[in-house]
């Protein structure tokens, strides 16, 4: 089986070697890793190809999966969780098996949230650079204790979970928000309606799906209902918040502070080194103008044991597919 990997960097060679290496494929798979992500333009790459690897960057959407179906590719494996960005209507209709990675250590993630939030609340960055020049004032540099503060975790999945764990390890109250809530959350905090969570939180943390119910769940509307100061994370998905609007609410100080790993239009900036380009995103350049604004490159996922588990997953659903055996994280079944 020949298999394409889309948007493929260094350390997914890496660790996709290493899980071959260590038995978790066979030698039937031929392996080509290409960087370049998966759109209409790139879809020759996988030209004899009888399956594609994708990224959450990369585009399957109808005109990219008919071109896929017309070279004979009959597979689509994700090295994520979230499959927002395939048309699963157009995969269905097609014959396309799809599996996911739905779990792969949900503790990286809670725990990057928890970076950005420790990070953003004592300014341990900007110390960071003030200390190399030789700067020790403290002036700016004021946090808050968290320990008692009023956590709220949107998504009460393993991630959400993970993350409301780690918050009441601290001390926090933890609120959580879902439309069917994880019976495990009881055990932690308590279970209440987005708005009660909004209006409540000094830290609101996004872990739910994209789907069309939760496109810019954090909205104008949905911003003027938290508490004035909150800080906000998003570790999930960009289009959970519509960018413009927190902007509107950072000028007016309504919103506190930000901490985001995705962002909306990422596709174009992000697992790339664009250190020597100009960034002609105006949205994301005005955000990086907040000293109250932390950015990371969407790397909540990138740890060891999780990748190691994105590449042994991602041969194991392959697997399936070529032994015609069910596949438990298969969206949708097919024989190869």
């Amino acid at each position: 089986m020949k298999v394409t990997l889309y948007s493929a960097q260094p350390y997914d060679e890496r660790f996709f070697e290493e899980a071959r290496l260590e038995g978790f494929a066979n030698d039937s798979f031929e392996l080509v890793y290409q960087k370049t992500t998966l759109t209409h333009q790139t879809t020759a790459l996988a030209e004899g190809s009888d399956a594609v690897c994708v990224f959450v960057n990369d585009v399957l959407d109808k005109t990219v999966l008919e071109a896929l179906a017309n070279m004979g590719v009959r597979a689509i494996v994700l090295r994520c969780a979230g499959f927002n960005n395939i048309d699963l209507d157009a995969a269905e209709r097609l014959g396309f098996f799809v599996a996911r990675v739905p779990a792969y250590s949900p503790e990286a993630v809670a725990e990057h949230a928890l970076a950005l939030a420790m990070t953003l609340n004592r300014h341990t960055h900007r110390a960071f650079n003030r200390v190399r020049e030789g700067n020790f004032a403290l002036d700016g540099l004021l946090g808050m204790t968290m320990n008692g503060k009023t956590v709220g975790i949107v998504g009460t999945g393993r991630i959400g979970l993970a993350t409301a764990r780690i918050f009441k390890g601290l001390g926090c109250r933890v609120l959580g928000s879902d439309p069917f809530p994880a019976p495990a959350f009881a055990d932690i905090g308590e279970v209440v309606d987005v708005d009660t969570l909004l209006a409540r939180a000094d830290i609101v943390s996004l872990h739910c799906p994209l789907t069309d119910a939760t496109h810019h769940l954090i909205n104008e509307a949905s911003l003027a209902r938290m508490k004035p100061g909150a800080m906000l994370i998003n570790t999930s998905r960009g289009a959970l918040i519509d960018t413009c609007a927190v902007i509107e609410a950072l000028k007016l100080r309504q919103l506190g502070a930000l901490a985001i790993d995705v962002y909306e239009q990422e596709s174009g900036l992000f697992f790339q080194d664009r250190s020597s380009e100009i960034i002609d995103d105006d949205v994301f350049s005005r955000l990086m103008t907040f000293p109250n604004v932390l950015v990371t490159g969407h790397q909540g996922f990138f740890t060891v044991e999780a990748l190691r588990e994105i590449a042994q997953v991602t041969f194991q659903n392959l697997l399936c597919l070529t032994r015609g055996g069910h596949c438990d994280n298969a969206l949708m079944q097919a024989s190869y």
